[in-house]
Formats: C-alpha cells, sequence, structure tokens
C-alpha cells in the first residue's frame, strides 16, 4: 500500500543545523518522500530563519525533488496536519547559554550546557515550551510523532511523556551516533558488522559491543582507545582520557559526557581556564555561529558546509533523519533514542526515560533489554535520574525547594551556600524566561539579590 507523502515542522527552524537536518531528508527522500516541510521560529529568530530557510530551499533545488520550505513565525499555522515535529530550539537563545555558564564558573563550579547548573536551568526555560507546544498538537496534528533534538534531551523528553501526557515521542542525541561511526575502524571492522547495545540516560550512557557471532568486543575498543585511535568523542568535550583501569572493571564504553564525572577535576581546570581566558564554549559556538550564517547568506551556497561539523552537533541528520524514516516505512532499524524505560534498565522505574538502543517502527521505539548494572554505574545512574524527576517537577511547578534539591542532588554543584547562591543568580538572569518562578524570584529582588558585581558587569560588556 502506498503510503501518503509526509508533512514535517521544524522548531527552531533558525537554528544552523537545519541544513543538515535537510541534508538527510535529502538523502533519505526516496523511503520518506516529504510533501511540506516547514520552519518555525520566533521573532529573536526570524533574521536567521529566513537565512538558513532560503538556503534550505537552495538545497532543495539542487535535488532532483520538489519541495517547498515554508517559514512562519506562528507554529499553529505550521502545525495543522504535520506527521512530525521535530524540536531544536533554545529558549533565551545563545546568550542565556552564556549566562548558564560563566555565573557557575564565577563561583568554581561547572558550566556547561546539559550538565551542573546550566543544564538544570535550561531544563527549566525549556519544558514549559515544549508543553505548551504539545498542547498545541493536541489540537492541531494529534497523529504526529514528536521527535525531540533540544537539550536537555532526556529530561525535556520525560517531562514530554509524563507532564504533557504524549507518547509519541523520542528524544534523539548525535553522541551516540558518533560513537558508533568512530569506533569500528579503531578494531579494523565496520558498523555493519557489529551489533550496539546503549543503556542509561542523555549524556550519561554507557554501551557494548558484540561482534556478528555475538562475541564481546567492547574490551578491544578500550584498548584501542588507548592507542590515540578516534573514538567519536563529541568536538564539544575536553578530550581527557578516562583511567582506563576504570574502564576495565567497568567493562562498558562510557560517553563522552562522563568525562564531566569520571575526571571532574581536570574538566572543571579546563572549563575554568577557558572562562578566564578564551571564553566558555557557549561564546566559542557564538562565533562559529557568526561564520556559519555568513556562509548560508551566500546565494550559491546549496550544500551543508563543512565547518557545521565544527559545532558539535554532528550526525544530527543521521539520528533525526533516520528515526523518521524508520517509523515512516516501519523498517524497525536499531538507533539510540530516549524512550520508555518498559523494563529495559530495570535499575530505574518502569515508566522514567531512558536513552537505550531501541528498534524503530511504526509503533515508536522498543528499547531492548540491557539488564542490571554493577553496583558503581548503577548508584551513578539512580543519582541522577532522581536529580531530573527534582529538576521536571521544578520546571512544571515553580517548586523552588524542589529546585534546590536538584541542585543539592547534582554531582556538578558542590553543596552549600554557594550552591543557592548560583540557584538565585540563575534565577535572577533568567527571569524573562521562567515565569513559574516570578513569586521566588520577586521575594529574591525584595532582598536585595543580585548577580555578582563583576559578573554582573562583564555580561552587560558583553552584551549578554
Amino acid at each position: 500500500m502506498e503510503k501518503k507523502p509526509v508533512k514535517i515542522v521544524t522548531i527552531g527552524g533558525g537554528s544552523s543545523y537545519t541544513p543538515e537536518l535537510m541534508e538527510g531528508f535529502i538523502k533519505r527522500y526516496d523511503e520518506l518522500p516529504i510533501k511540506e516541510m516547514w520552519l518555525v521560529d520566533i521573532e529573536d529568530g526570524k533574521e536567521k530563519m529566513e537565512i538558513v530557510g532560503k538556503m534550505a530551499q537552495r538545497m532543495w533545488d539542487a535535488s532532483p525533488y520538489d519541495v517547498k520550505v515554508h517559514m512562519t513565525l506562528d507554529r499553529r499555522e505550521a502545525l495543522p496536519g504535520a506527521d512530525f515535529v521535530t524540536t531544536q530550539f533554545r529558549v533565551g537563545l545563545l546568550n542565556a547559554r552564556v549566562k548558564d555558564e560563566r555565573i557557575p564558573f564565577s563561583y568554581g563550579m561547572l558550566g556547561q550546557e546539559t550538565n551542573g547548573a546550566g543544564g538544570i536551568f535550561k531544563a527549566f526555560r525549556t519544558i514549559p515550551v515544549i508543553l505548551s507546544i504539545v498542547e498545541d498538537m493536541k489540537e492541531l496534528c494529534p497523529d504526529a510523532w514528536l521527535i525531540n533534538f533540544t537539550n536537555p534531551s532526556g529530561m525535556v523528553t520525560e517531562s514530554v511523556m509524563k507532564y504533557g501526557k504524549w507518547d509519541k515521542v523520542i528524544g534523539l542525541c548525535n553522541v551516540p551516533v558518533g560513537a558508533m561511526m568512530a569506533e569500528p575502524a579503531t578494531i579494523g571492522t565496520t558498523l555493519d558488522q557489529l551489533v550496539y547495545k546503549f543503556a542509561g540516560l542523555n549524556h550519561f550512557h554507557w554501551h557494548k559491543v558484540y561482534d556478528m557471532s555475538g562475541n564481546e568486543v567492547t574490551q578491544k575498543i578500550i584498548d584501542a582507545m588507548y592507542e590515540g585511535k578516534d573514538s567519536g568523542i563529541p568536538a564539544n568535550i575536553h578530550d581527557m582520557p578516562f583511567f582506563k583501569e576504570q574502564l576495565d572493571t567497568m567493562k562498558m564504553i562510557p560517553c563522552g559526557y562522563h568525562r564531566y564525572y569520571y575526571r571532574q577535576q581536570e574538566m572543571l581546570a579546563h572549563g575554568l581556564e577557558e572562562y578566564n581566558t578564551i571564553g566558555t564554549r557557549g561564546q566559542q559556538v557564538k562565533q562559529t555561529e557568526e561564520e556559519l550564517f555568513e556562509l548560508y547568506k551566500d546565494p550559491n551556497l546549496d550544500h551543508k558546509p563543512e565547518q557545521l561539523a565544527k559545532r558539535g552537533g554532528a550526525h544530527y541528520s543521521d539520528a533525526a533523519c533516520e528515526t523518521i524514516a524508520s517509523i515512516y516505512s516501519n523498517a524497525n532499524r536499531h538507533i539510540v533514542v530516549t524512550t520508555r524505560n518498559n523494563g529495559a534498565v530495570p535499575d530505574l522505574p518502569v515508566d522514567c526515560a531512558v536513552e537505550v538502543s531501541a528498534l524503530i517502527g511504526a509503533t515508536g521505539a522498543k528499547a531492548i533489554a540491557f539488564g542490571p548494572l554493577q553496583p558503581a554505574e548503577r548508584g551513578w545512574l539512580q543519582c541522577m535520574k532522581n536529580m531530573e524527576m527534582c529538576v521536571e517537577e521544578a520546571a512544571v511547578t515553580g517548586d523552588y525547594g524542589k529546585a534546590l534539591q536538584a541542585f543539592i542532588l547534582n554531582p556538578q554543584i558542590p553543596s552549600g551556600a554557594n550552591a543557592k547562591r548560583v540557584l538565585d543568580e540563575l534565577l535572577i538572569a533568567h527571569k524573562k524566561y521562567l515565569p513559574q518562578f516570578a513569586e521566588k524570584i520577586a521575594e529574591l529582588e525584595a532582598e536585595g539579590v543580585t548577580i555578582k558585581d563583576d559578573v554582573a558587569r562583564e555580561l552587560t560588556e558583553k552584551g549578554l
């Protein structure tokens, strides 16, 4: 039976990642015949959306396929009849990310997009927005799949399921894709000759690898990692080696973000060095984005530029487009996604969200059982999941006490007076995007709480 053509809506369409998304759809058109492509953004993102939207249209025009790219600032105009809605937005734009980084660093704590205080506040800003998108989807495209790439992807996706009561959602990340693309070559083989099994949380997962006869080859890859071979670490993470003795005991490969936990001292020192010299990762990304959008303005550019790989999100299209195509064609392909646990990771609640290997088909993700973890990994995982749950509840309710609990639980935030101070300063810094905390923010301001003078002056000088 011939399936109907597809309507896709991308919220956060002005993102610098959009050309890679278009490339992925163009490559898969024979399997995923797109009828309509809509890019949606907000007023503050209008200029970028128009630049990237024109480039996206040039990419389609250079292909054999007749696809029109529509652009709008009104998502309710775009959503009716959508088959898939992808989300890749950043509430507060990159300026908010820089505040998430610089305020914690000013107190000697990690400032990072999805870890520590910065990751918590990105969730606080993002979760209410994704839930409002879900409400519009319930009305305008109730049969659509929501494919979320917005960070922190795990918490955002779990909130959609738990608080948005929307089951047709899959969360994605490019990190597993990077590992699977780089690791096979380190042991002289190819991905199609290996079987991968992932388990954990978004930006906090581990994986094992087997050959086609079922023999585990994880240790071979671990050994190769210490021979200087590329294991697919994301471009945005400082390449601080794990302790080999730890991995030998673990018998699993941690994701790149585990460096913030397993080598916390060194990663914090590196982050503080950049904070005091060349600027935080968010500041570096702002420069990269400016260069990308200058390229995107070129009326002759009709393909994804190589410079996009510097952005840290390489392989986005391989995750997002492959997932959508696999759902549409009921292909049941192995893809690493955030989905409902359903017992795949028995150390966590059945109904929580996990990032695991899954088979993706017409009914969504079927999580592949991984089994129980060893004590060390189980302890980390349960701590992080419960921290995430506190973050999600605080994001939805505006409960300051729950936000403080999340801060105290988070391994990147030393508990004590400075933890509360960073929480309070970030609330004030982001008050425009945190209406759920409005009462507490007003209380803090009445008490005279402000961003530390030198940091406030610095942020003002940088136009943040």
